[in-house]
This record gives C-alpha cells, structure tokens and sequence, in this order.
C-alpha cells in the first residue's frame, strides 16, 4: 500500500482515496475540475492579468497580510506555485468560455429569448369552476377590480398581493401558464384555465422583453458552459460504470 495522506491519527493510501471520494459523493466534482483543468491548460495570461487576478483571490478571501496567506495556504494544504495556479485559474476560464463561445452568445440568446421574457400578472385561483366563473364576471363587468377580488378569493400566496406576480421570466412557471400568457395583450384577462388542481383567471399586467445587456451576456455564456460540462462528464462516466462492472 503506498501512503497519499495523513489526517491526524489515519493513514489514507491510494487505493481507499477513489472509495473515499465516492463515498462522500466528491467524484463528481473532481470530475467536473479535472475536465476544466484539461479545457484551460493552453490558456495563456499576462503578468498583469496573473497580478490582477491573484489581487482579486485574496481580496474575495480577505486575506490582507502576508502572515494570512500563509495560514491559508497552510490550512488547504498547498505550495505556493498551487496557490498561483488556483488564483488565476477563475480567469483562465473566463477566457475560455469567450473563446469556445463568445461568437455564439447572441445566436444563442434569440434561441433562448422566449423563456428568457418576463411578464408581472395578476392571477386568481380556485378550485371551484363556478366560483371561478362568477368571479369572471364580476372582474369582466367591473363589479370588482382584479385585486379585490384576488384578495378575497384566491387560494393562493397571491391574494396577500392583490393577486399580482412577477417580474418572473416565463420559463420559471408551469408551461401552461406561459403559453397563456405568452398568447394575451397587456390588461387582457382570460376566463378561467385549469392548471394541474387549481381553476386560474389570469390578466397580463405587462410584458418585458428580454434585453441583451451585458449581465445576459454573462448568464448565457455561463449556461453554454455548463451546458458544455455536463456532457463532458457524462461522457467520462461510462468508462468509469464499465470499469466496475
């Protein structure tokens, strides 16, 4: 047996570490870090880019001294050459993600952009149709705002809103919800929908496109990224399975 680590009292040698990983459930992280690790190795950056970078690491640590730094680099167990390595490595895959997919970002975000759209609402539920279809009236022949009668009525964390949701992108509700709020106009209200148990009145308070701005840039480059990760790791997976078989 050849020794790897020693943590206090015990001894962990080469063949209990892959056992000892799985079993604290850490495979699948040290999966997704050695994939990067091999996606960034020809990443270069400059000496300014590296001081930055390490700048950045202990600022985000808050490591202020020397003296801190080196209890930190003591505590995590690495040599300073580590240390480098881990400091600029946040930035080696920002570079990668614009290089694999920064040309792509804006064909991708009007691929995406109907689930990126938001839209605020009001909803009404019940799960009685009849009651449902009263309140329709009342709402449609202005006995009654929306609100009030949200309030008085709905089932729902809404009424204590007046029934108003949102700003929420349509890709965080139920599908039937957003295919009916994706097919209205600003201040229509639709008769009652079943959705899953509830009976639903809905009304369109405003529709807010998605915008191209540089924090979507960030969100999407992100999304294609780990799009990108998870099929790397499933396809180190299966060697893996077949192994043990």
């Amino acid at each position: 047996m050849t020794e790897v680590l020693q943590i206090g009292n015990r001894t962990i040698t080469a063949d209990e570490m892959i056992p000892l990983l799985a079993s604290y459930q850490m495979l699948p992280q040290l999966r997704r870090e050695l994939i990067i690790d091999e996606a960034i190795a020809s990443i270069d950056c400059t000496d300014e880019e590296v001081a930055y970078a390490k700048q950045q690491f202990f600022a985000e640590r808050q490591l202020t001294t020397e003296a801190e730094v080196k209890a930190w680099i003591a505590y995590h167990g690495l040599s300073i050459d580590q240390l480098e390595a881990i400091s600029v490595r946040k930035l080696k895959v920002e570079k990668f993600k614009q290089l694999t997919w920064g040309n792509k970002v804006e064909s991708y975000f009007f691929q995406s952009k109907g689930r990126l759209d938001k839209v605020i609402y009001s909803l009404l539920r019940t799960q009685d149709m009849g009651i449902a279809q009263e309140l329709y009236f009342r709402i449609q022949a202005k006995e009654q705002s929306f609100a009030e009668v949200a309030r008085q009525y709905s089932r729902g964390p809404e009424a204590q809103t007046g029934g108003l949701v949102g700003p929420i992108e349509l890709n965080q509700l139920h599908p039937a919800m957003a295919q009916l709020l994706s097919n209205i106009q600003p201040g229509q209200v639709l008769p009652p929908n079943r959705i899953a148990e509830w009976i639903v009145i809905v009304q369109l308070e405003k529709f807010i496109p998605a915008q191209m701005d540089e924090a979507m840039r960030v969100r999407l480059l992100n999304e294609l990224f780990e799009s990108w990760l998870q099929e790397q790791q499933k396809q180190m997976i299966t060697p893996a399975i077949a192994l043990d078989s």
